[in-house]
Parts: C-alpha cells; structure tokens; sequence
C-alpha cells in the first residue's frame, strides 16, 4: 500500500525526494501518512481535492482485500 502510494506522490511533486510516507496501523485501520515538500502540498491534493480523493479510493480498495479500513493524511 505505502509502496503505491510513494509511487503516485513522487510521480506528481517536483522533489520526489521530499516524499515520505509512514504506516501504522490501529486494531483494524490502516493509517498512512504522506509527507511532502510545502511547495508540492497543492499537486498532490490537486484541484478541489480530486487528486487526494482518488488516492483514499485506491488505498480504501487495497485495504478492503485485507478486510481492514484505510486512512491517508497528507502532512506539510
């Protein structure tokens, strides 16, 4: 799941290196969380939040196979 979402974050930003991201996990959520450059903050929300709704849908979908529920936060 992480890997994935990497991947999207990095292929968005200008400073990919600037991309991190961090699971944890509490009883049956899957919490990830996605830190990015400030610069790049706005490219990966995208325009009216469409670009951070898709990647939730995915992340709610890899996480439904494991029958668990998903959360992704996008951190300054």
């Amino acid at each position: 799941m992480e890997d994935l979402l990497a991947h999207i974050a990095r292929s968005l930003v200008d400073n990919a290196d600037a991309v991190h991201v961090k699971r944890s996990d509490d009883n049956d959520t899957v919490i990830i969380e996605l830190t990015v450059a400030p610069d790049d903050l706005g490219k990966v929300i995208g325009k009216q939040g469409r670009t951070a709704r898709a990647m939730r849908s995915l992340l709610a979908a890899l996480a439904a196979k494991e029958n668990r529920r998903s959360r992704l936060e996008i951190v300054e």
